[in-house]
C-alpha cells in the first residue's frame, strides 16, 4: 500500500475509557491501536508487542470483559470501554507461574498471566487438556509449555477450580 492511500493520522477523536480502574481522556489518531496508546501513552509497557497480528497473544489484555488481542483494536474502539492490563491484574496465577519458574525471557508473560486469570476466575473443574486449549492463542518461543500448564494448574487447584 503506497503512502498517499494510508489513512489519515491527523484525523482525531477524544476518548474516554478506564484502564485499571482509573479513568483516562485523551486525544488519539484514528488509526492508532489500542496496543500503542497503552504503551505509549499510558506506558503500560507490560502489553508486549512482538507479532502485531492477533497471532502471539503477547498483547493479551481484558476489554469489556474479554481477554482481546490489543494490537487488533484501535484505541478509538475503546471509547467508553473497561481496558484491565497486567498491570491492572493481581492474581494467585502471577505467584504460582514464579514459583514453578514459568518465565524465561518474559514477552509472552504478560498475554499469559491475563488469559491465564481470566480462565481461572471464570472456569470451574479445569483440566490440563482444558488450560492447553485456551492458552493456546498465547505462544511462548522460549518454553515446553509444562511448566506454564503445572503454574496454572497449581493456581487453579489453589482456587478450587
Amino acid at each position: 500500500m503506497s503512502r498517499d492511500h494510508l489513512p489519515d493520522e491527523e484525523h482525531k477523536m477524544r476518548i474516554a475509557l478506564h484502564v485499571n480502574g482509573n479513568p483516562v481522556e485523551a486525544e488519539v489518531p484514528t488509526t492508532m491501536r489500542l496496543l500503542e496508546f497503552l504503551r505509549d501513552r499510558l506506558h503500560l509497557t507490560g502489553v508486549k508487542e512482538v507479532c502485531a497480528e492477533g497471532e502471539c497473544g503477547a498483547c493479551s489484555i481484558m476489554f469489556n470483559g474479554r481477554v482481546v488481542n490489543s494490537c487488533l483494536v484501535l484505541a478509538v474502539e475503546a471509547d467508553g470501554g473497561e481496558v484491565v492490563t497486567v498491570e491492572g491484574i493481581d492474581h494467585p496465577v502471577q505467584r504460582t507461574m514464579r514459583e514453578t519458574h514459568a518465565v524465561q525471557c518474559g514477552y509472552c508473560f504478560p498475554g499469559m498471566v491475563v488469559t491465564a486469570a481470566d480462565l481461572i476466575n471464570k472456569t470451574n473443574n479445569l483440566d490440563r487438556a482444558t488450560i492447553r486449549a485456551e492458552l493456546a492463542g498465547n505462544v511462548c518461543r522460549c518454553t515446553g509449555y509444562a511448566k506454564i500448564l503445572d503454574a496454572v494448574e497449581k493456581a487453579a487447584s489453589e482456587k478450587g477450580n
